[in-house]
Parts: structure tokens; sequence; C-alpha cells
């Protein structure tokens, strides 16, 4: 039987990028069997070697960053300049579980004073690591270069949205690694299926809640340790006594940038009354003025978010700028700001992923936070203020994995993130996501009794 193909078009002007054949049952069994085999000898590996490969692999990808990035560019539309530094991004994750694999280790606990107890970590086999469309390289990267290092086995699937710069990564990084120890599977939503149903030890899946779920009630089946970032809706708090053009550009690098399309996008803004007036003039200049090269990631996304939005004008919503389908080829839309948005909205109760800046006006801080808190989803939030006591009151009272203050975006190198609710559970970055990826054997041990 002829395998489906996947024939992905550029959403910056409809050109057919190229076609692709998903891989069915029969090689995603046979990638599972290989992986397995394979992964007998890289466990054998010394944790100094593993990073040394994942050492060439980095300088790999940096050597053929710009044709990576031109790659993505067609599939996705992302700038070449944020392409650039996704994939940079993702090289230095390599380095970084290069380094810090060969470091990890387990403890040693105190007990009768003629034996030895210690732990150690071990690999727990074949990791799956599913993998989105919105920063392919970067948070792939993470996960192959944590799971390899760690002595797993890997199966990538990239996203179905972008399998040309999935299968060029792939490319890159298998010629630096033995023969199966990092597989990379093409394909589309049933080939993800049989991947989840293949009897993997664990499945590492960055994407929508939706598809989140349907993977757990899998894994509950096969036993598959799972590692989910899935949807967020990221809430935005403007307090009453930061300058209004200041908040207004916060708002708008977290609503716009990457059109919205990142994980932890402001999805939702709640603004004090005192300064609305103010910020929402700012925030429709800074939308005005947004640079518009970039669409959202196809036509079927794009009606996605332009229904969100619909919804929200036909409820009464106001919008200030944007919210209309612009003419012409690709799957472009303008960064949009909408007030009067009421609080059983899609904007503000679901993840819309592309440039849009909801606002919700409320009376007090503590209203705001009330509000966000009230969100099925769990991934992060932003507060700005100048009010520490404020800022306190928020990072203790929203249910979230990551609470910035003061700046959308951010965050020490080598920061962990474990969401939380519809979004998910596990950490995924940071040293902390080796730790997911291993098991600890205790071992104890005393003195024979000699014949």
């Amino acid at each position: 039987m002829t395998p489906p193909q996947l024939s992905i078009h550029s959403p910056l002007d409809d050109a057919l990028v190229g076609t692709l054949p998903a891989a069915g049952p029969q090689q995603v069994a046979e990638a599972v069997a290989a992986a397995r085999a394979a992964q007998h000898a890289w466990a054998r590996t010394s944790p100094a070697d593993r990073g040394a490969a994942l050492h060439t692999a980095a300088a790999a990808l940096r050597a053929r960053a710009e044709e990576l990035a031109a790659v993505q560019r067609a599939e996705t539309g992302r700038p070449l300049e944020q392409a650039l530094g996704g994939i940079e991004a993702g090289a230095a994750t390599l380095v970084q579980y290069a380094e810090l694999g060969p470091l990890r280790g387990g403890r040693t606990l105190l007990g009768q004073w003629g034996a030895t107890d210690f732990t150690v970590p071990e690999p727990r086999g074949v990791l799956l690591a599913l993998t989105p469309w919105n920063d392919p390289v970067a948070v792939a990267c993470g996960l192959l270069g944590a799971g390899l290092v760690t002595g797993n086995a890997v199966l990538h699937k990239p996203s179905e949205r972008c399998p040309h710069t999935g299968a060029l990564l792939g490319d890159l990084l298998t010629g630096c690694l033995p023969e199966s120890v990092l597989t990379t599977v093409v394909g589309d939503a049933g080939t993800g299926a049989a991947l989840v149903r293949a009897g993997v030890d664990v499945i590492a899946h960055v994407g929508g809640t939706a598809a989140g779920r349907v993977i757990a009630r899998e894994a509950a089946v096969t036993g598959a340790k799972l590692l989910l970032e899935n949807g967020g809706n990221d809430a935005l708090i403007v307090d009453r006594d930061v300058d209004p053009a200041w908040a207004a550009e916060q708002a708008a690098i977290g609503a716009f940038t990457n059109q919205g399309q990142i994980c932890t996008s402001v999805e939702r803004i709640y603004l004090h009354r005192d300064l609305a007036d103010r910020f929402q003039d700012e925030l429709v200049k800074q939308a005005q003025n947004w640079p518009t090269e970039q669409p959202l990631v196809d036509r079927r996304h794009r009606d996605h978010v332009h229904a969100h939005v619909s919804e929200a004008v036909n409820a009464g919503a106001t919008p200030l700028t944007g919210g209309e389908i612009p003419a012409g080829p690709g799957a472009f839309y303008p960064a949009t700001v909408l007030t009067g948005c009421a609080d059983e909205l899609a904007v503000l109760t679901e993840e819309t992923f592309g440039p849009i800046a909801p606002i919700r006006v409320v009376d007090t801080f503590a209203e705001a936070v009330g509000l966000a808190a009230g969100d099925r989803y769990g991934l992060a939030a932003t507060v700005l203020t100048g009010d520490m006591a404020n800022a306190q009151l928020a990072w203790r009272e929203l249910p979230v994995g990551t609470v910035k203050v003061n700046a959308v975006f951010g965050g020490a190198p080598g920061g962990a993130a474990q969401p939380r609710g519809a979004s998910g559970d596990g950490f995924g970055y940071g040293p902390e996501l080796l730790d997911e990826l291993v098991t600890m054997k205790v071992v104890h041990t005393e003195p024979a009794r000699l014949a």
C-alpha cells in the first residue's frame, strides 16, 4: 500500500515546499526494534563519550544553521533571524547537556557499618520525542540532547507541519551518533499514534492539550513514563503603578513575537482600570508598528485564530486594531488588540496561539490575580508591578509552573519548567530533565561469609 504523503505549502506564498512519505505501522515497528537493540550498547557507553558525541552534533548543527533556517522559513514562515536564533539555542542546549550529563550521579546512603548502600541512575530505555513546529529545532534539541546523554535511544517525530525541518535536523545529528541511537520518524497523526502505542519507555510530548490527553490515555495502557508540555493560556497582569508605554511594549513582545506562536506567549491581559486608556493607546501603536513579514504557520491555524477573534467581536468586544484577514496569498494575520472582552470568551479561556492581545479591565490587582488564577491551564504567567507586595501575592497565588515579574520573556541559562493542570506535567528543560529520563537503582552490599 502506498504510504500517505505529507505535502507542505509555504505560509508565505502558498508555494509547495515539498512532499515526504509518512511512516506507516511497519516502519514504526522497525524503528522501535532498532532503537531498542542499539540502546543496549549506548547505555554502556561512558557518559563522557556520550557528551562528546553531543558536542560534535552541536558543531554540525552550527555549520549548517543557515540551510536549516531556510528550510524552517519555507515551512513555517518564521523569519530567518528568529530561525537562526532557535537553531543556536538548540546547539547551545546540546552543549549544555553534553557538559551536565557526565556530572550526574547517584548518592550514598548511611546504613550498617559493614554495609554499603548507593544509588545509580540508569537510562529508561527508548524515548519517544514528539515535538512542535513553532520552535522546532530548539525544543527538539532539548529533549534529544537530554535523552541521548543519559543513555537512552531516541525516536523523534517532528510535527507534520515542518517535516523537512525535522528530517534535516535528524540527518545532521544522526551522523554524529551510532546507528539507530537516534531515529527521525516523519509522519502524520497516524504515525504519532503508532509510535505512542509501540511500547516505548518514555514519551515526551510538546504540543496541544487535546493531543496530550490522548497520549496520556495510551501511556496509561502501555506503562510509558510521560512528560507533557501542552497548551497554555498565559496571563499578563498590568498593575496601576507601571509606565504604560513600557507595559505596552512588554505586552506586545509577549503577544506578538513569532506571531504569538510561542508556548509562553501572552494570551490574555488583565489591566488595572487606572492605566487602561494610556496602556491601550500605547499597545495599539505597538501593534500597528509590528513587523508584518511573518505569517501564521498555515491557513488552517489562521482560521482557528480568526474564529476566536470573530467570536469576541460578535459578543461585543472592540478591535482597536487588526482583526481582519488580509487579502493575498499566504497565511498572514495582523497584530490585533481587543478590548471589552468578557470572561467566557475563547480569547480569554483557550489558547489562541496567534498575535492577539485581548484585554480585560479590572478594578484591583487582587481581582486580576483571581481572574488569572481561575484557569485550567498552568504553564506560565507574567506580572508587571512596582509593588513588591503585589509581586509576592502574584507569584504565591498563581497556579502555574513559571511566574515572571516585570519581564514577559527571559530566564537564567539552564532554567527548568514544570507545567501544571491542563498544560501538562514533568520537567521539560534544565538539569531536572535529566532526572526525568533516568530511573534510580538502589544497591545494597555486605561482605560475604567465606568458606
